[in-house]
């Protein structure tokens, strides 16, 4: 496993759509490992795929229960609403109020 860099506010990275991951490869579980070892060492809460320069739809999130791994996610309902700081790895030393 490796860690990655973070691509950081400016990089048009961040700004391009991503494509669908179609092949569940050792390239894509390897992908998965150096993202979760990347955010573990950044101290966040999770981390996607353009953050660290990879344009596929993936991310990573650090929970209490451990890491959750999401591929093509999509969001198909919300419920509730909730409100706390929220900070971003890719916008440094930036935290805002989040609903």
């Amino acid at each position: 496993m490796a860690l990655r860099n973070i691509v950081v506010e400016g990089d048009e990275i961040l700004r391009k759509v991503c494509k669908p991951v179609e092949e569940f490869d050792e390239r894509l579980f390897k992908l998965l490992d150096d993202m979760k070892d990347t955010v573990k060492k950044e101290r966040g809460a999770g981390l996607a795929g353009p953050q660290i320069g990879v344009l596929k739809r993936v991310c990573v999130v650090d929970v209490d229960e451990g890491y959750f791994e999401f591929i093509n996610p999509k969001i198909v309902a919300v419920k509730g609403k909730q409100k706390g700081v929220e900070g971003c790895l890719s916008v440094r030393h930036k935290q805002g109020y989040v609903t």
